[in-house]
């Protein structure tokens, strides 16, 4: 038998479940999301039954979360986002500091160290890119146009500052695996070279556009072969890698057919990236952690939820201030790399780690289900 085998058959049987999962969870109103994690749940090592690689799936998920992260960087229009919808340039950001500023003075007073507790708070300040997507794109929505639009550019850029800030802490905090002076020099000097290389690719996708499988292969390897160089030669973050890499090549019209061809094995690797962050969820330790779970779902409600509805109405943003926070008030993926990167350090508790993990779960299965029900409730009363 080939050594190969078992760990194959062990992936496809994970994402025949994870569909099940998924399918089961939308026909009782729930997202799909909700269903991967509980299939990583079932196979973790903290639940009884079988036990999966999670070596295996990490590999995978961390695959998917690059080319997650590298197809919302191309996602992000700037030029848009700044002709179109200036007042979240100023929105956004304004709403990630409140956050992250006020949930990191908490986690400061509760013991967290200080370049642990800025992390956090960034986590808590930074929403779902793909549960945005899905809020807005689901054939169940119940947003109107403007509160899309608004939900996606408010997305973009508390993600396009959230980079900058997360790339700062980590460099300055000393967790970028060198000195803060030349963490900050080598961050200046990938996106020196991401953007060399965004002026080149388009090219190379232009002459290539008409053969499909060259310009898949060359759209999936660029985005890894970026990532990659931005964790190996500059010690980023695989996942800001990849965003950065994204967001530079954004920039040029070719890059929408190559975000479009990568769409298909993004979603794959994304339900394996969820799928992996639900063998993390230690039942046990969230049991332990419950008090810390309730002061992350506390902070979010107060310190994120809160302040998008008060801005959205204050700066007149053309969308539903109550769906708008909603939709924008769940935790996820960058979150949960900015979590891990702590953890990993040293800078915050498996405690706190736990409670975020949980908070993902939670904040993404509430915000999905009261998006709508707003939603549907505002179009009653029109």
């Amino acid at each position: 038998m080939d050594a190969t085998g078992p760990t194959i058959l062990e992936i496809g049987l994970v994402l025949l479940a994870a569909a099940a999962a998924g399918w089961l969870a939308r026909r009782i109103g729930l997202p799909a999301v909700v269903g991967y994690l509980a299939v990583g749940l079932a196979v973790s090592p903290f639940t009884p039954g079988y036990v999966a690689d999670r070596e295996q799936i990490q590999l995978l998920a961390d695959v998917g979360v690059v080319l997650l992260l590298f197809e919302v960087g191309i996602e992000v229009d700037v030029a848009r986002l700044r002709r179109e919808q200036r007042g979240l340039l100023v929105a956004g950001p304004l709403q990630l500091a409140i956050t992250a500023v006020a949930a990191g003075a908490v986690f400061v007073a509760i013991g967290t160290p200080l370049v642990g507790a800025a992390l956090s708070g960034l986590a808590i300040a930074l929403s779902s890119s793909v549960v945005v997507v899905n809020i807005v794109r689901s054939r169940r929505r119940t947003t109107d146009r403007a509160t899309e639009q608004a939900m996606l550019g408010w997305s973009v850029a508390q993600d396009l500052t959230g980079v900058a800030c997360a790339a700062g802490v980590l460099a300055l905090g000393g967790l970028a695996a060198r000195a803060p002076a030349e963490a900050l020099a080598g961050f200046m000097i990938y996106g020196i070279a991401v953007v060399a290389v965004a002026r080149l690719l388009p090219a190379v996708l232009r002459r290539i556009r008409g053969e499909h499988d060259l310009f898949l292969i060359v759209s999936i390897a660029s985005g890894l072969a970026l990532a990659g160089i931005g964790s190996v030669a500059f010690g980023l973050p695989l996942a800001l890698a990849a965003f950065v890499a994204g967001l530079a090549i954004g920039e040029d019209p070719d890059a929408a057919e190559a975000r479009r061809r990568l769409l298909p094995f993004r979603d794959v690797f994304a339900v394996l990236f969820f799928v992996a962050i639900g063998t993390l969820i230690d039942p046990s330790a969230l049991g332990a952690a419950l008090p810390v779970l309730g002061l992350v779902l506390a902070l979010l409600v107060v310190t994120k939820i809160g302040p998008i509805y008060a801005l959205a109405r204050l700066l007149r943003v053309p969308a539903r201030p109550g769906q708008l926070a909603i939709g924008l008030g769940q935790v996820g993926e960058f979150s949960f790399v900015l979590a891990t990167t702590a953890l990993a350090a040293g800078v915050i508790a498996d405690e706190l780690f736990a409670a975020i993990l949980g908070a993902v779960a939670i904040s993404v299965t509430g915000s999905t289900i009261l998006v709508r029900r707003i939603g549907a409730a505002a179009a009653a009363a029109a």
